[in-house]
């Protein structure tokens, strides 16, 4: 049987809004070419990514293009020097990050990860504790895996 377009819609709105960290999942506009999902909304970033996830692992879903467009209310917004204070900190005190070995920009919002760690999952980990700030519109993770010697 063969899943149409408006059913693989359906199904992603519907795993959408059974996420219950999705609080405005209704207004996630959801499009389909196919089994390809292209997902458009306002939100905060965790949440825009949640979304993404959300989609991808919809039945009938073969990629999802993220158009989630992230826009911070004045009430929510942050100095970038606050921002990478906050991110600096929060990587300081994993310890399973090496936090000699980091840096962090911050650009009206955007915050960027620079660096090296030794495994790739010290670079997820350090991405997965700063997306987690209040006031961001966005993370770019920078850091390499190198061996060192």
């Amino acid at each position: 049987m063969a899943i149409t377009n408006d059913r693989v819609i359906d199904d992603v709105r519907t795993e959408l809004a059974s996420d219950p960290r999705l609080p405005y999942s209704g207004e996630i506009a959801v499009e389909s070419f196919g089994a390809t999902m292209t997902l458009r909304d306002r939100r905060q970033l965790r949440p825009a990514a949640r979304a993404v996830a959300d989609a991808r692992r919809t039945r009938g879903v073969i990629d999802v293009y993220d158009e989630l467009d992230v826009r911070i209310l004045d009430r929510d917004r942050r100095e970038d020097a606050e921002i990478r204070g906050a991110a600096l900190q929060r990587l300081s005190w994993d310890s399973e990050i090496p936090g000699d070995y980091l840096d962090v920009h911050v650009d009206d919002g955007w915050l960027t990860l620079k660096g090296d760690v030794d495994f790739q999952f010290q670079s997820d980990l350090a991405f997965d504790d700063v997306s987690r700030l209040h006031g961001l519109t966005g993370v770019t993770n920078e850091i390499k895996v190198v061996e060192r010697l």
